[in-house]
Order: structure tokens, then sequence, then C-alpha cells
């Protein structure tokens, strides 16, 4: 039974200590790090808009209005940008439910502007792997500018001002491509004109 505790004794005295390390110490320090050096990162990317937080940068949001730019399409359930859903919808380019939902989601763009004679750039129609991209490309923003910019009777190069003034650059100056951030230019249109 001694030998028994003696060699319990040095498995538990580990067990506790990393335990300790792994569960509590190094876990505050990342934070505490986070918060320091990247404080707006590290408490989610919010923006707000007078006082009051509408949104995180990481995480798209539906817009449906033709005055407002529109997102990429969210795959997520049971809502659109679920954030505890993240996910695909893991249909494959044969699956009859995806090509209805792609058509459907042409059909809008369409119907929304109708002589609109841009192609529609694929990020409009399709969903990303997690259902959450805030951004949409270049071609995208774009492709709707002449709508948002008739709707609300701005002119498009005012428009494509506040397009550029949202545009995020290259990660590390090479990585990704340039991208819009569907939620910040939408909040800078509303500045520019407030919604009715």
């Amino acid at each position: 039974m001694t030998s028994t505790l003696k060699m319990l004794r040095p498995a538990l005295t580990g067990f506790v200590l990393l335990s300790a390390v792994t569960g509590l110490l190094y876990p505050a320090v990342v934070t505490g790090v986070a918060k320091t050096l990247f404080p707006f990162q590290a408490e989610g990317s919010l923006i707000e808009q007078d006082g009051k937080v509408v949104g995180s940068g990481l995480i798209g949001q539906s817009f449906s209005s033709p005055r407002y730019f529109w997102g990429r399409p969210s795959a997520t359930a049971p809502m659109a940008n679920n954030a505890t859903g993240s996910g695909g919808s893991n249909q494959g380019p044969l699956n009859s439910a995806l090509t209805d939902a792609v058509k459907a989601r042409l059909d809008a763009l369409k119907a929304a502007d109708p002589q609109n004679p841009l192609p529609v750039p694929v990020d409009l129609v399709s969903a990303s792997a997690s259902g959450l991209d805030p951004h949409i490309s270049m071609a995208a923003a774009r492709y709707q500018t002449a709508r948002v910019a008739r709707e609300r009777g701005l002119p498009v190069a005012a428009v494509e001002r506040l397009i550029q003034a949202n545009t995020e650059t290259r990660d590390l100056a090479v990585l990704g491509e340039p991208r819009v951030n569907v939620l910040k230019l939408n909040l800078a249109l509303d500045k520019a004109q407030p919604a009715h």
C-alpha cells in the first residue's frame, strides 16, 4: 500500500501542477498579453455606433434592403450568420439544393438591379466554409455600387469613395486579396445619408 502511495504522489502532484499551469496560468497570461497588445481584437473586434455595439468586424450580418450592400450568403443554421453554428452547407457542385440556392440568389440580385450589366461575382451567390464571412470582394462591392447609389440618391462616385475607405488591404501586404467589410461600409453609408 505504501509503495502505491509513493507512486501515486508524483503522478497526482504532476497532474495538479500541469492543470494549474495549462488550465489557469497560461490562459491568464495569454489573455493579459492579448488585451494589452491587441485590445480591440481581444474583445471581439466589436463595432459601436452611438455608444451601442452593433456587431463585430469578424462576423457577417444579413442585409436585405436594396439601400445597403449585401454580404456573402450564409449557410449557418438555424439563421444566417449564426456564430454559434459556424459551418458550410457541405453541398457539392452536383447537389441540386446548392444549384437551386445559387439560382435563387442570382434571381434576387438580378431582380434588385435588373439593368446591371456586370457579371455576378461568385461570393454574392455562394456561402463561405464558415458561413460567417464579414467581407465581400472588390468585384462584389462594384457589382452593387450602382444599385445602392440609386436607392440612396447618392452619386456613384460618393459610394465608390466609401467603398475605398472601407477596403482592407492584403494581410502582411501579400496574403489574401483586398476586401470590403460589409457592416463597416453600411454604417458609413448611414453616416453619409441616414437610412429611412
